[in-house]
Order: structure tokens, then sequence, then C-alpha cells
């Protein structure tokens, strides 16, 4: 069993997302953009006062646990804009964030990490904050287009520029405890059930740099999880390229007896991975999840089927959404 400290209560500002919604109801724990937005100074609904979807994801999460507080940035959304703009409407604290995690190496939440860290030295007073990174996450990557060629994607900054930038980075495959046991990044996560197969189409180049080859699999990336006293774990995942049933599979074993509580992240059950759809929900089920919140690359097809399925314990993401677990 990995060691994950109890937290009391957890806190979780979506800073970017695919979507906005402040109109759709909402459970209990969930706080609505604009109410956030209330607390920050906006005195008049207007456009110019809300924030900005964006395909892509972060994730600002604060763990406490007696009179302490630790807080991680789980992604960094697509482009530095997102997360400035939504940081200063939403009122993020970057000076309190101790850590910071790249999930996997995709554009969409690695893209506005620059302006994070920026904004996070410039809110602690310059002192350089760890950046979890997978050593395999710095290939330039891309997709296979209908007519056999690839369209590249935006690669990843190297370590070396993310030091420049003020971060420390922390390169390794392996599980890691964060910030004194209260938060768990997970290493690569096993491939398991027969239909979850990653993102067919997804390239990278070879060694040496010269050609592409298929790389469904991605497996760099990795979840986050924190232990919520009296509940379970929290599985915070980005896009499940790995698939969202091999994530939960994982974090079960790691964490065993201890129950899951609850998923939160992209599912990556658009697209080309609609087909999974009906086999993910049905054996989403065996977790009795009480929360499960899909945002960004899940889609709207599986977040209905979500919701056909199990009602009230689905609660989505959406662009200045708070929840409090």
């Amino acid at each position: 069993m990995s060691v994950l400290a109890a937290v009391d209560r957890i806190e979780v500002q979506v800073l970017v997302d695919n979507a906005t919604d402040s109109l759709s109801s909402v459970p209990r724990m969930v706080t609505r953009e604009w109410e956030v937005l209330g607390r920050f100074g906006m005195t008049r609904v207007a456009g110019a006062c809300l924030c900005c979807a964006n395909h892509g994801l972060s994730l600002v999460i604060a763990a406490h646990a007696g009179g302490s507080k630790r807080t991680v940035l789980f992604d960094g959304g697509p482009v530095d804009y997102a997360v400035e703009q939504n940081g200063r409407k939403l009122g993020v604290d970057f000076g309190a964030v101790e850590a910071v995690v790249l999930s996997h190496g995709h554009w969409d939440h690695a893209g506005g990490l620059p302006k994070a860290i920026e904004l996070i030295g410039a809110g602690n007073g310059g002192r350089p904050v760890p950046l979890h990174l997978h050593p395999g996450m710095f290939r330039e990557r891309g997709g296979l287009m209908p007519g056999g060629w690839v369209r590249p994607m935006d690669m990843v900054p190297s370590p070396e520029r993310f030091a420049a930038m003020g971060a420390t980075p922390v390169v390794t495959a392996e599980p890691q405890s964060l910030l004194d046991g209260m938060f768990w990044l997970s290493g690569e996560i096993p491939r398991v059930t027969a239909y979850e197969t990653g993102l067919p189409g997804h390239m990278r180049r070879t060694a040496d740099g010269k050609d592409w080859e298929p790389d469904p699999l991605l497996m760099d990336e990795r979840f986050l999880a924190v232990r919520l006293a009296g509940k379970g774990i929290v599985v915070f995942t980005a896009c499940s390229h790995a698939g969202v049933v091999n994530v939960l599979k994982h974090a079960r074993e790691a964490f065993a007896p201890e129950p899951l509580y609850a998923v939160m992240g992209g599912l990556h059950l658009s697209g080309i991975n609609e087909k999974v759809i009906p086999d993910t929900v049905r054996d989403l089920g065996a977790f009795g999840l009480p929360v499960i919140a899909p945002g960004h690359c899940t889609g709207w097809r599986a977040v209905a089927a979500l919701e056909r399925a199990y009602g009230e314990r689905v609660a989505p993401l959406a662009v200045g959404h708070l929840f409090t677990l």
C-alpha cells in the first residue's frame, strides 16, 4: 500500500477547462464561476469579468489538514493568457503553490506552464517551484492525418528551459510523494483492460528525430491522488489516455484497502474514443465512486452517458468552478 497522509478538506479551483457553465444546477460541493468571481471583485456581470474557456485543463488543488494547507498546480492549460486572466479574476494565490505537476507531454496541459511559473515566482518572492515531469514527454508529438502525413504538436519545454523560467525540474518515471505526503503522484499506469488502447493515430518522433513512429499509449501520463479523511482517495486524471478504468484500477491497487472516493479530470472519451463509452461507463460502476467530475476531453456524449448511469454523482468540470470535498 502506498503511503498518503489523510487531509480534512480539498479545494479544487478549475483554472482552465474546455467548458464554461454558470447556469446549470450543481451539487452543494460546487461553487459556480460567477459566485467565485463575486468573491474577488465582480459587482456587475459583464463579458469582460468572466473567465475564458479553452481546450485544456489546469486545476489548483489545495489540501487542508489541521492548520496546514498545501497547494499543487495540476497542469497549466494550453496558453498563457488563460492562466493569467482566469487566475486574476478567480483570486488564485499563485504564491501559495508549492509544487507543479505536468500530467503528460501535450501542449493543452503544458502551454500555460511558463506563465504559471512566472506568476508563482512573482507571488512567492522568487523561490523556485518543484515541477514534476516524466522523462518521456519531451519528444515531438503529432497526430496521423487521413492522408498519411503527421500534423505536429507544440512541444513541451525541456527541463533546462523550465529551470531557466524559475522551476526546479524533478524528472522521473517513479511514483512520488509530495508536500509532506499530502499528495501522491503515480508512476506509469499499467494497461490491463482490453478496450482502453490509448489514442489511435498518436505519433512521436523516433529517437534519432528523423521520422515518426506510433505512440498510442502515451506512457508518460500519470495521475495525482489525495486521501480525504473518512471518505477515501480522490484521483486527479488530466486526460486518461491510459483509460480511466486503468487509472482507477491502479489507484485502487496502490491504496487498498482504502476506498476510492472521486475521480476528477479529462476522461478522453471524445472523438475516436467514443466507441469505448459503453464499456467505460459500465466498468466505472465497479469502483462505487460517490463523485465523478468529468471535464476537458471527456466529450458531451460521454458526460451524458455518465449522467444517465450515475445521476447526481456526476458533476462536470467547468472553468471557474470551485469544488470543495
